[in-house]
């Protein structure tokens, strides 16, 4: 997979994606990424890409001619399977679109700043458009990293127990059960019982209950009505 991301700030996203499993899938040639500084495409002497809104209001607005001119640039090198805005009013982005996401080839990234970007460049360029919550960011490069991450580490061969990734909070619409580790017991608190007996069918079973359970406490939206 090769994902580009549009950013005024790429120094934000050096170090996300140059440790751990990031790292390890760029240096397997499983996933390449490449950050795009959107100055190199600026207007004039100092290289602009935002201006005043039209209408007045506080906060600048980053220009549509910088943007085209930047997607325009990397739309010529491949086709994308999506275009992406990361902005706050963006479809909640989620495990299921991190799956989906995960079967591309190639994906596009738009770091938003300031006020946004020009709606004329989301009605003429984005394909879908993402928020990681409810809250607001100085910039979209943090989303940025934070897609890249969730979606990379699907991607076969990047994690090295493939299970792993599989059985993550929210793969099946559940939280993570606990788990633990050695010594089997701390401070007086011990491991529960039943994962030390070997008795794997029993293990299974014990930990989607404890799934079910956690998710019914924590988050009981991810739950069917009733359940």
């Amino acid at each position: 997979m090769h994902i580009d991301i549009i950013s005024v700030i790429p120094e934000l996203l050096e170090s996300p994606l140059s440790h751990s499993i990031m790292q390890r899938a760029q240096d397997k040639g499983l996933l390449s990424v490449a950050v795009h500084d959107l100055r190199t495409y600026g207007l004039g002497k100092h290289r602009s890409v935002d201006d005043y809104q039209f209408g007045g209001g506080a906060g600048m607005v980053m220009r549509c001619e910088p943007l085209a001119a930047a997607i325009d640039d990397l739309q010529a090198r491949g086709e994308y399977d999506e275009i992406i805005y990361l902005t706050p009013d963006g479809q909640t982005y989620d495990q299921r679109r991190a799956n989906r996401l995960s079967l591309g080839t190639r994906l596009l990234l738009i770091c938003g700043h300031y006020k946004g970007i020009d709606q004329r460049i989301r009605d003429a360029y984005v394909t879908l458009e993402l928020s990681i919550g409810d809250y607001v960011l100085s910039g979209g490069e943090l989303a940025a990293a934070v897609i890249v991450d969730s979606i990379g580490r699907l991607i076969p061969g990047v994690i090295n127990d493939e299970t792993s990734a599989l059985t993550d909070s929210f793969q099946d619409d559940l939280l993570a059960p606990p788990v633990y580790t050695r010594p089997a017991e701390w401070r007086g608190r011990k491991v529960p019982e039943i994962l030390l007996g070997g008795n794997f069918p029993a293990i299974e079973s014990w930990r989607e209950e404890q799934a079910l359970n956690r998710t019914r406490e924590r988050r009981p939206d991810l739950l069917p009505p009733g359940e």
